[in-house]
């Protein structure tokens, strides 16, 4: 029951804070202050919201932008950690899509199915196989919240909470994070927007130095 509330809680949080975003931020508040016999695996979370309370929702809008859609290696798409701009992502992209279907859901149109908090949310939904497909990427989570930490981001306290509801210990940094997804892709790039076609993505790049 934790953990399903954990990654629903994760998924509200990591949407962009547009006009429900106070909304959202005491939805969540108030179900993690009602939870008896959770502090340790939900304090990162709790810790989160309270770092935001009281930032106003334009200002915080524009952090988000900065942190997750202006950066490349902060981005909230799973798949792009280990396939890069490669045909292979593409084809990963559509095993996202056929797991929803699989189990009943529509993914919406607007956004690519590894979006993370439409994956956190399909976890909260239906467990056993969202929590299997977080693991799957486990290295693209561990990856992004390494960079939200030395971006110095109160969103690495969000990844953090998911990343405590997944066995296993976390990589204790980046070098070991990188060996997670030394698998990634080739080198041939066929300009997926909206990344511009540069070769692959710049973990596995940085992981063969």
């Amino acid at each position: 029951m934790t953990t399903a509330l954990i990654h629903q809680a994760a998924s509200l949080l990591l949407l962009h804070p547009g006009r429900d975003w106070p909304q959202r931020l005491h939805l969540v508040t108030a179900t993690l202050s009602g939870v008896s016999g959770a502090g340790a695996e939900t304090e990162p979370l709790s810790r989160f919201c309270a770092a935001v309370a009281g930032v106003p929702a334009l200002e915080l809008s524009a952090r988000y932008i900065t942190t997750f859609d202006r950066s490349r290696r902060r981005t909230l798409h799973l798949t792009y950690y280990t396939d890069g701009d490669t045909r292979r992502r593409g084809q990963s992209l559509l095993n996202w899509r056929e797991l929803y279907r699989t189990h009943g859901w529509q993914p919406p149109s607007d956004e690519l199915p590894d979006f993370l908090p439409l994956a956190l949310e399909f976890a909260a939904r239906c467990p056993e196989p969202g929590r299997r497909a977080l693991q799957d990427h486990r290295a693209a989570l561990e990856l992004l919240r390494l960079a939200l930490r030395e971006h110095r981001s109160p969103y690495a306290d969000v990844l953090e909470a998911v990343c405590r509801t997944l066995p296993g210990a976390s990589p204790a940094d980046r070098a070991a994070a990188l060996r997670l997804a030394r698998s990634g892709p080739p080198t041939e790039t066929v300009g997926l927007l909206p990344f511009p076609a540069r070769p692959t993505s710049p973990y596995v790049e940085e992981a063969s130095r």
